[in-house]
C-alpha cells in the first residue's frame, strides 16, 4: 500500500514558467523536495541583502498538513545563502505563489539564476490546538527561566 502523500502543484504562469521544473526530490530518501527560482533574469544578492524569489507555483496540501520552506545546506555552507523566516510556513489553505526569502550572509555577492534550486519544501503533519485561558499554570523546576537558564 502506497502511503506517500499527494501534493497538487499548479504553475502560476504556465506560459512563461513551463521550463521551470516542478518541485522534486533529489535523492530517493530525501525529506524535502527542492524549489526552483522562477525569475525572469539573474538576481544579484550583495552581502547582507534580501530578495524575495518567486517559484512560479502554488500548492494544494493535504488536509492536516503544512509546508515548511527550509534552506538548502549546500547554498548555506558554500555561499552563506539562507532563508529568513525559516522555516517558512505554507498553510494548508494557502493557494498563492510560493516565494522564498533569501538572504546573503556571505562575504561575496551571490547571483540567483533562473531554474536554480533555492530552497527545499518539507510537508509535515500539523496538530491544531485550542487556546484556553488559565489563571495558573503547572509549576516546573525551570519555571520562568528563559534564554540560557539551563546552561550551555
Amino acid at each position: 500500500m502506497d502511503t506517500t502523500l499527494k501534493v497538487r502543484v499548479k504553475y502560476i504562469r504556465p506560459e512563461q514558467d513551463k521550463d521551470i521544473p516542478l518541485p522534486k526530490r533529489m535523492s530517493p530518501k530525501a525529506a524535502g523536495i527542492d524549489l526552483f527560482a522562477a525569475i525572469a533574469g539573474p538576481v544579484e544578492l550583495p552581502p547582507l541583502s534580501i530578495a524575495k524569489i518567486p517559484t512560479g507555483i502554488a500548492l494544494e496540501l493535504p488536509e492536516g498538513h503544512e509546508g515548511q520552506v527550509r534552506p538548502r545546506s549546500g547554498l548555506a555552507a558554500k555561499y552563506g545563502i539562507t532563508l529568513l523566516n525559516s522555516p517558512g510556513t505554507i498553510d494548508q489553505d494557502y493557494r498563492g505563489e510560493i516565494q522564498v526569502i533569501l538572504i546573503n550572509l556571505g562575504e561575496k555577492p551571490f547571483t540567483v539564476k533562473r531554474g536554480m534550486r533555492v530552497a527545499q519544501l518539507v510537508v509535515a503533519p500539523v496538530t491544531l490546538c485550542e487556546v484556553i485561558e488559565a489563571k495558573e499554570l503547572e509549576d516546573t523546576s525551570r519555571a520562568g527561566g528563559g534564554f540560557g537558564s539551563t546552561g550551555l
